[in-house]
């Protein structure tokens, strides 16, 4: 599975302090999914959170697990949204960002280059290749028909079936099912006090200091 930060490119500006404050606040929304989710982290990249787990291991069905990253991904985003009293153009447009999944089951290999182990394979590229879709909803959990076989009747009668072409890999049948109308319940996001919304401000502040510092470096993984 792969979590996908939605409107990330948009989200991220050239101007230095929009961008430390968007590496902070992204960095703590992926930081949210990862700890929510059961299945292990191979890699993050960029703007998404790359999972896996062998399919015997695995005891959920992939909706249910996007849910689960869905509900920690946007309360986390309300508490900052409630808190956040910094009016930097990443700040104020934080509101506005999505998380999206792809799921997808096939065989892998590892590969370990210099002493990190890495999966390879087909279908780790289909994976990837899947993020570029037609979907026409932003927030959702993009399925190949092997993941949707294990979910419910109720989804698998609910899911969108799109074509889509894989870039390399040719045309295949995809299935959707749009995260907005099953997402779970979310508590209410912080009361904004007073003491909480400057330690929230200055947390993103004192953090992005040495982005704009230059003392840290940008740095982004592409998929492919």
């Amino acid at each position: 599975m792969i979590a996908d930060i939605g409107g990330y490119t948009k989200f991220m500006k050239l101007h230095r302090m929009s961008l430390a404050h968007s590496q902070d606040i992204t960095g703590r929304l992926l930081k949210a999914v990862v700890e929510s989710s059961p299945l292990r982290m191979v890699e993050l990249e960029g703007d998404a959170a790359f999972f896996c787990a062998p399919l015997s291991r695995v005891d959920s069905d992939a909706v249910t697990l996007s849910l689960g990253m869905h509900q920690a991904f946007h309360s986390q985003l309300e508490r900052m949204v409630a808190l956040n009293m910094c009016s930097c153009d990443a700040c104020m447009q934080s509101r506005n960002l999505k998380v999206k999944f792809v799921a997808h089951v096939g065989e892998v290999a590892t590969q370990t280059v210099g002493g990190r182990e890495n999966l390879v394979g087909v279908d780790v590229i289909a994976v990837h290749r899947m993020l570029k879709n037609a979907v026409p909803v932003p927030e959702y959990v993009l399925m190949s028909e092997s993941p949707l076989e294990q979910c419910g009747a109720d989804i698998r009668g609910g899911a969108n079936e799109i074509e889509q072409e894989l870039e390399g890999l040719g045309p295949v049948n995809l299935f959707f099912v749009d995260l907005e109308k099953l997402a779970l319940e979310r508590p209410p996001p912080p009361k904004p006090t007073l003491p909480g919304r400057l330690g929230e401000t200055m947390g993103v502040v004192f953090r992005g200091f040495p982005a704009m510092l230059g003392l840290r470096r940008s740095r982004r993984t592409l998929a492919a």
